[in-house]
């Protein structure tokens, strides 16, 4: 590739693997060129203004972030991330308020699950962690995590279920948030009720 690309690889880099239009137009490269790099296959686009650079292998989990802002990883991506499942997850679960249209993030990825949630609820939890590639992504506290387990458990893989549920309580819970959370979903009972057999 030429030294524009150079430059353009350069941006990315320094981006975790992403890059936008205005960067791009940043160092005088026109839109005609990022087309030409995207007709070519070197340029992958993210989203409208968004690109990565398609030999690389950019963050998953920043790049499903990166296509709307609203995306919160939960159950088994969050799991994933907490280190309370020793599973890669195969299908992405995400959580986005009621009402929230994600057409065009569900045509880009296959592998995406979504849960739907009132907006009150959608905002309990929420935190940062560090992917396994480095990138800062949102996904809910462990607390919620639970919470959300323990009001699926019909829906939820026994296997992925039980080992999530001990890896919390053998570790540091925090009892009161996850009272605090239980009463908001409805489930105070059997957080109780947890608490005592496996404490």
């Amino acid at each position: 590739m030429d030294e524009i690309w150079k430059e353009i690889e350069d941006i990315a880099t320094e981006n975790g693997g992403f890059i936008k239009t205005s960067q791009i137009e940043e160092i005088g490269i026109s839109r005609q060129k990022i087309k030409k790099y995207v007709d070519e296959g070197a340029l992958e686009v993210i989203k409208k203004g968004l690109y990565a650079v398609a030999n690389d292998v950019p963050d998953e989990y920043v790049k499903i972030q990166m296509q709307s802002t609203k995306v919160i990883f939960s159950y088994g991506a969050a799991l994933f991330l907490w280190d309370m499942s020793d599973r890669v997850p195969h299908q992405i679960d995400v959580t986005v308020p009621q009402g929230t249209n994600m057409t065009r993030i569900k045509n880009r990825n296959e592998n995406l699950r979504f849960h739907y949630v009132t907006k009150d609820l959608y905002e309990v939890g929420i935190t940062q962690t560090t992917s396994p590639q480095g990138g800062t992504v949102w996904l809910y506290d462990k607390e919620r995590c639970i919470c959300d387990l323990i009001r699926d458990k019909e829906k939820t893989e026994m296997q992925l279920y039980s080992q999530a549920i001990k890896e919390y309580f053998k570790g540091k819970p925090n009892y009161r948030k996850l009272l605090k959370y239980g009463k908001m979903f409805d489930i105070e009972d059997k957080i109780r009720t947890y608490m005592e057999v496996l404490t």
